[in-house]
C-alpha cells in the first residue's frame, strides 16, 4: 500500500512538473519576437537601420526556423525530449542576451541564436505533449497556444513600458525575456532530477521512424497551410505599428493594438484545440479562419485604420484558430509521437520558409505603394492560397496514408 501511494504521489507530482514544462517552454517561443514591434522605432533610430534591416529582425528568427526544422526533428531521436528542450532554452537565452549588448553585428547574431533555440522548442514540444499527454492533446495543445500567445501578448502591450520601467530602452525591453528563459530552464533541471530519482516515472523516449514525410501529399498540405498562416501572423506582427503610426496614432498605442491582437488569440487558442480535436473533419474551421482574414485585409484596404479594435479582434481570432488548428495536426494526422515530431519539423521547416519572405515582401510593397494597399493585397493573395491548402489539410487523414 506504502509502495501503490508512493508511485501514485510521484505520477502527480510528475504531471504537474510536465504541464509545468510545457508552459514555460511555450512561453518562450513568441515573446522574445514580437516584443521587438513595438521598439522598432527605437531600435531603428539608435542603431541606424534601414526599411529591409529592420525586416529583418523578424525574418531572421524564421528563416533559422526554416533552415533548421528538419534537422532537430531527424536528431529529436539522440537525445531526451527534456534535455531537448534544456538546450534549446540555453542558445535561447545566449541570443537574448546577445541580443541586447549593443552593436548592429550582435543584434543581428542574437537574432540568430533565438531563431535556433526557438526552433527546437517548437519542433520538439508538439511530441513531448503527445509522449507526456497521449489523452490530453486538445488539452495540452491549448495550454500550449496559451502561453505562447499570453507572453505574447504582454511583449506587444507592456514592451515600450518595461524599457521605460528599466531605464535601459529597447535593451530593457528584450532583455527582460531572459527570466522567462531561466524559469522554463529551472522547471526543465526539476524534471531531469525527478526522472533520476524515480526511473519507474520516467516516459518512453521517442520511437525511431523511417517514414519519409517529405514523399506524403497531407504533410504538404499541412506543411503550406502552417506556412500561410504564419505569414500573415508575422507580417501584421512586423508591420501593423508601422501602417497605424502612418496613419497618425501615437506610438504606445500600436504597442496596445498589438496586445488586444494577442488577448483575443487567448481564448481562442485554448477552447480550438479542444473542440477541434473531437472533429475528424476541420473543414468548416478552415473557411472560418480564411473568411476572417480575407475580410480583415479587405477592411485594412478600404478603412485604413477605421474600425481598428475591432479589426483587431478579427485577426486575433482568426490567427488563434489557424495557430491552434497547425499545431493540432501535428498530432491529430499523425500515427506515433516520432512522427508527430516529424511533421512538426517538417512543418515548420517548409512554412516558416514561407512566412521569412513575408515581412520583407510586405515591406517592399509598401515602398512602392505607400498607401499599403498592394502590401495587404498580397497578404489578401497568401489568404486565398491558404483556404486552398487547408481544405486539404483539415481532411480526416493521417499522413501516413
Amino acid at each position: 500500500m506504502m509502495k501503490s501511494e508512493s508511485r501514485k504521489n510521484a505520477s502527480y507530482v510528475l504531471m504537474v512538473v510536465n504541464v509545468l514544462v510545457v508552459i514555460l517552454v511555450s512561453s518562450n517561443l513568441r515573446s522574445p519576437i514580437i516584443a521587438v514591434s513595438p521598439v522598432l522605432g527605437n531600435i531603428r533610430n539608435v542603431l541606424g537601420l534601414d526599411s529591409f534591416q529592420v525586416s529583418l529582425l523578424t525574418s531572421i528568427p524564421l528563416f533559422m526556423f526554416a533552415t533548421c526544422s528538419v534537422l532537430v526533428s531527424r536528431f529529436s531521436h539522440k537525445f531526451s525530449i527534456n534535455r531537448f528542450l534544456m538546450y534549446s532554452l540555453i542558445i535561447l537565452s545566449f541570443g537574448l542576451l546577445l541580443r541586447i549588448t549593443g552593436s548592429l553585428w550582435t543584434l543581428f547574431a542574437g537574432s540568430v541564436f533565438i531563431g535556433l533555440g526557438i526552433c527546437i522548442g517548437n519542433v520538439v514540444t508538439p511530441g513531448y505533449i503527445k509522449n507526456n499527454f497521449p489523452k490530453q492533446i486538445g488539452l495540452m495543445t491549448g495550454i500550449f497556444a496559451v502561453s505562447m500567445n499570453l507572453t505574447a501578448a504582454l511583449a506587444s502591450g507592456f514592451s515600450v513600458r518595461i524599457g521605460e520601467w528599466t531605464g535601459f530602452g529597447w535593451r530593457g525591453s528584450l532583455g527582460i525575456w531572459l527570466i522567462i528563459a531561466g524559469l522554463g530552464l529551472f522547471v526543465l533541471i526539476l524534471e531531469l532530477i525527478f526522472n533520476k530519482k524515480n526511473p519507474g516515472q520516467v516516459k518512453a523516449a521517442l520511437s525511431v521512424s523511417d517514414f519519409n514525410m517529405f514523399k506524403s501529399a497531407q504533410a504538404w498540405n499541412i506543411s503550406v497551410f502552417m506556412g500561410l498562416q504564419s505569414l500573415f501572423y508575422y507580417c501584421m506582427m512586423a508591420w501593423l505599428p508601422s501602417f497605424l503610426t502612418d496613419c497618425k496614432m501615437e506610438t504606445e498605442s500600436t504597442g496596445w493594438i498589438l496586445f488586444l491582437t494577442q488577448v483575443t488569440m487567448i481564448p481562442i487558442t485554448f477552447c480550438a484545440p479542444i473542440i477541434a480535436g473531437k472533429m475528424k473533419d476541420q473543414r468548416i474551421l478552415i473557411v472560418l479562419i480564411c473568411s476572417l482574414m480575407f475580410g480583415s485585409t479587405m477592411m485594412f484596404v478600404w478603412l485604413q485604420s477605421q474600425w481598428i479594435y475591432a479589426n483587431a479582434v478579427i485577426i486575433g481570432i482568426s490567427n488563434g484558430l489557424s495557430f491552434s488548428l497547425s499545431i493540432l495536426f501535428f498530432s491529430t494526422r499523425t500515427k506515433n509521437s516520432a512522427n508527430a515530431v516529424k511533421i512538426s519539423g517538417m512543418a515548420q521547416s517548409v512554412g516558416y520558409l514561407i512566412a521569412a519572405f513575408g515581412p520583407p515582401v510586405f515591406g517592399k510593397l509598401h515602398d512602392w505603394d505607400m498607401s499599403w494597399k498592394s502590401s495587404f493585397y498580397f497578404l489578401s493573395f497568401a489568404v486565398i492560397l491558404m483556404f486552398y491548402f487547408g481544405m486539404k489539410a483539415a481532411r480526416n487523414k493521417c499522413v501516413e496514408d
